[in-house]
């Protein structure tokens, strides 16, 4: 079996996370692909997320109709910091005899090596590095295993969209329709001023 796993805050998520799926499973013929919202990000400390019940939901909706995408709340459930090493031990675990593959983007290449257990998470998944426009990742030495994925690169971030949605400007050529609509009824997005 063939897993991805494919961690981040989905804050929210948004078409390039789609098409990043899709790319994932067609070219590296993935035979399920699992997005896992991270409860807090070690690498954004500051940061506070839209609430995780909130980014669980809106990743469902985005994915409804889509059979070998799921959702997986272990590092919302386990609470805290999420590191991957956790959940790629939990993953592996689960799936013994699958082969896995943790989806990363470009930008954050560079700092796997401070990852923590990063030999350990190394050896255990081979990293799929998600193409971001103008960004080249670098090479990382053994035991790193770096795939490129070719995908289709898309010049969005979930930040855009939150500072849209704090202010009122339509998002839905950004998201999915049904994740627009949830964030039209109900946004934890608001002006910070």
């Amino acid at each position: 079996m063939r897993l991805g796993l494919y961690g981040g805050s989905f804050d929210p998520v948004h078409r390039g996370h789609l098409l990043v799926a899709r790319a994932a499973m067609e070219e590296l013929s993935l035979d399920r692909l699992i997005f896992i919202p991270a409860a807090q990000s070690p690498f954004k400390p500051g940061f506070a997320p839209a609430p995780a019940a909130f980014r669980a939901r809106l990743l469902r909706l985005a994915l409804a109709g889509e059979p070998r995408c799921e959702v997986s709340t272990m590092e919302i459930d386990r609470g805290g910091v999420s590191y991957s090493i956790d959940t790629v031990r939990e993953f592996a675990a689960r799936f013994p005899e699958a082969e896995l593959h943790w989806l990363i983007g470009a930008d954050h290449v560079a700092t796997l090596p401070l990852w923590r257990d990063s030999a350990a998470l190394a050896e255990r998944v081979r990293f799929v590095v998600i193409p971001r426009p103008g960004i080249s990742p670098p090479e990382l030495a053994a035991p790193f295993r770096l795939v490129p994925l070719r995908g289709w690169p898309l010049a969005v971030s979930s930040s855009e969209i939150r500072e849209r949605a704090a202010a009122g400007l339509p998002v839905q050529h950004l998201v999915p329709d049904a994740v627009a609509e949830a964030l039209r009824l109900e946004t934890p997005y608001r002006p910070t001023n």
